[in-house]
């Protein structure tokens, strides 16, 4: 508006002025809240790893170009002075399968006759591939004539030599092992066997063996199924999962001793009763997903919820523009953090102070969560500081349920250790692209759940698959991924 058009209108009476001014103030509020439900979507779009439940591998992880040039340090590569030196230890005389002995029968020097002493022999031990790695067998029924009948009789296979087919019991459990432990493509798979151990063989072939020793896995997957509901303990957590195009879900349950993995259609809390059941007694630890507050509310279940997840959303309150709802998050966040000093003090104070202390931080954190949360409504009755509003309705209605830990021995505050098993079968995701058909789901359950359960107690998972693919081949017990020994 230049000078002259600003005169006018205020030549042109009070009424005009006053109706011009009540537009413009009408204007700026509107486009004030424009502005701020468009900070608002940028700090949502800004959000990462550190202050929202999005993994790191989301993360922006472009480095910034900076014009000051690397100082060249006068640190070497490799091992630095003081670090243990780690070598491997030398193999026994048993597991040796070749000597090759030197003995010198001159003198170097002066070329005298030399005599055999007692002392150690100097070693250098090798490892090598035999130069075709497969034992190649074949199994030869004749035919007998009996005059009786009159007939031509065989003699019946043995069971096994039927079920095992071209590959047996070792070579089964390889691909098992290459496929699911080691994210390789049946078509990898392929390419080793023909360029490496000589054998050509089909895709199509290989997704068989996979389902045998699926098969071989069914009794100590569904021992592990049947002993979670017991379980005082376990931690739950879920990632995406693609069959043909369409979406399901990984769900990976921890236990102290396991690990189960179960892939379904729904991400919805009928995935927890099918595990869990509807008189699950034990406490769950997950993180802020509506399936567990609905299993929860419905069975009356006790959970642990993620702190790390509420401190990333406590995060993300800081990141706002609004001075009140930054304040209130950081004050928040401060409480939180002034707990975890608590717990990292454990060490220095007894039994007794610690659980005064620890129950003190979360009455302060509770407090801090309810009291003078920032509120505004608009004229059209809408919260304009839904994120701290949103903060306080959380610890109304579940504050209680993030401090389980404090009161059961033994339960992590955190939910990082689903989040740590559930971490190769993502990688495993991107590799192989997802299942095609209710076996192959049924296929990286089990073997999954092999994979992490060993990995949690120390175990080969090729052992216990080469074990478990023995014992089906030949009708016996399957082994047990509850005994550890």
């Amino acid at each position: 508006m230049t000078h002259d058009e600003a005169l006018a209108l205020y030549n042109a009476g009070p009424k005009v002025v006053a109706k011009i001014l009540c537009d413009l103030s009408n204007t700026i509020e509107s486009q004030q809240e424009q502005i701020k439900a468009l900070e608002v979507k940028v700090a949502k779009l800004s959000k990462n790893s550190s202050n929202s439940s999005k993994p790191p591998s989301s993360d922006d992880i472009t480095k910034p170009k900076s014009n000051k040039k690397k100082k060249k340090g006068k640190r070497r590569i490799g091992g630095q002075p003081g670090h243990q030196r780690h070598e491997r230890l030398l193999f026994s005389e048993e597991e040796v399968d070749k000597f090759h002995p030197y003995i010198l029968t001159a003198c170097p020097d002066c070329h005298a006759e030399v005599s055999i002493t007692d002392g150690k022999p100097r070693i250098i031990q090798q490892v090598e591939l035999i130069e075709v790695p497969l034992i190649r067998e074949e199994h030869r029924s004749y035919p007998v004539w009996c005059p009786k009948c009159g007939k031509i009789h065989y003699m019946p296979f043995p069971p096994e030599v039927y079920k095992e087919g071209l590959f047996k019991e070792r070579l089964t459990s390889l691909v098992a092992y290459m496929k699911n432990v080691c994210h390789a493509s049946f078509s990898t798979i392929r390419k080793y066997i023909r360029d490496v151990l000589g054998e050509k063989v089909s895709r199509g072939y290989l997704r068989k063996v996979i389902e045998k020793v699926s098969l071989s896995l069914e009794a100590p997957y569904n021992e592990l199924l049947d002993r979670l509901p017991l379980e005082t303990i376990v931690n739950v957590d879920e990632t995406g999962h693609k069959e043909n195009g369409d979406k399901f879900w990984t769900w990976v349950f921890k236990a102290e001793l396991y690990v189960l993995f179960k892939i379904d259609k729904s991400r919805g809390s009928k995935v927890l009763i099918d595990v869990l059941g509807k008189e699950f007694n034990g406490v769950l630890g997950c993180d802020y997903f509506s399936a567990y507050h609905k299993y929860m509310k419905d069975f009356n279940v006790s959970i642990q919820f993620c702190i790390a997840h509420l401190i990333r959303d406590i995060r993300f309150l800081t990141t706002l523009t609004d001075a009140e709802t930054k304040a209130y998050g950081q004050k928040l966040l401060d409480e939180v953090k002034n707990m975890f000093k608590v717990i990292h003090n454990r060490s220095s104070m007894t039994p007794q102070a610690f659980m005064t202390a620890l129950e003190h931080a979360k009455q302060q954190i509770i407090t801090a969560a309810l009291n003078d949360v920032p509120s505004k409504v608009n004229k059209k009755g809408k919260e304009e500081k839904r994120e701290a509003q949103n903060m306080a309705n959380r610890f109304r209605l579940h504050g209680k349920a993030y401090f389980e830990f404090i009161t059961t021995p033994g339960i992590d505050p955190t939910n990082n250790v689903a989040e740590q098993a559930i971490r190769f079968v993502v990688i495993d995701r991107h590799v192989t692209q997802g299942t095609r058909s209710e076996k192959g789901r049924q296929s990286n359950e089990r073997l999954w759940t092999v994979i992490a359960t060993c990995s949690l107690q120390g175990r080969s998972a090729f052992n216990f698959i080469l074990e478990s693919v023995k014992a089906y081949f030949h009708d016996h017990p399957a082994p047990s991924l509850l005994d550890s020994s």
